[in-house]
């Protein structure tokens, strides 16, 4: 399985509650469409922190996650996340669980 973690750093012009409501309300339901995506966890930084948020999407590949944005769903999901954010940096990991609960 493939996942992707992405920081988040909303625009300067933006509060905080201003993005969480973007995020979670506007965007989540967008990115919950791109094609053959396994799951997505948004998770929302306290207030102040380096960064606003960190989503995390997971594939069957990397070559599932770059089609997916290469449609047109997922090329209106990077522009919605563009017109939002200040910075965004994109991790390419392998997860290795410690402990499950």
């Amino acid at each position: 399985m493939f996942k992707a973690i992405i920081l988040l750093k909303r625009r300067e012009d933006m509060t905080h509650a201003e993005f969480e409501n973007w995020w979670l309300t506007e965007h989540a339901p967008k990115a919950a469409e791109l094609p053959n995506v396994r799951k997505i966890v948004f998770n929302l930084a306290a207030d102040g922190g380096a960064y606003d948020g960190v989503s995390e999407l997971w594939f069957d590949s990397q070559e599932d996650f770059d089609a997916a944005y290469a449609t047109e769903i997922g090329k209106g999901v990077a522009a919605d996340s563009m017109a939002h954010l200040a910075d965004r940096q994109r991790l390419f990991v392998t997860e290795n669980s410690i402990v499950n609960g």
